[in-house]
């Protein structure tokens, strides 16, 4: 007894489908956990910000958005939320 044709070309379709699922699930994750590392190196930049801001009483929020924008656009972000907070008075 050998396999039947119709029951390889299954098992060769279900991993296609399974190939094809699987990739399409990796590439949410991938950009979550990039946005996630972004995130977190935002948290880093802003705490050191704070940290040496607190000795000339400046402080600039810690929250997602902030986050977000010193993570992603890196020193530029950092100067856009200073001339923020100056330019705005928050």
């Amino acid at each position: 007894m050998g396999i039947q044709i119709t029951t390889l070309i299954t098992y060769i379709l279900g991993i296609i489908i399974l190939f094809f699922v699987a990739r399409f699930l990796v590439e949410p994750l991938k950009i979550l956990f990039k946005v996630l590392y972004k995130g977190v190196i935002g948290f880093i930049v802003l705490s050191i910000i704070n940290a040496i801001g607190g000795l000339f009483s400046f402080h600039i929020a810690v929250n997602v958005v902030t986050l977000l924008i010193v993570g992603f656009l890196g020193v530029p972000g950092v100067i856009l939320l200073i001339l923020l907070k100056y330019i705005l008075k928050v």
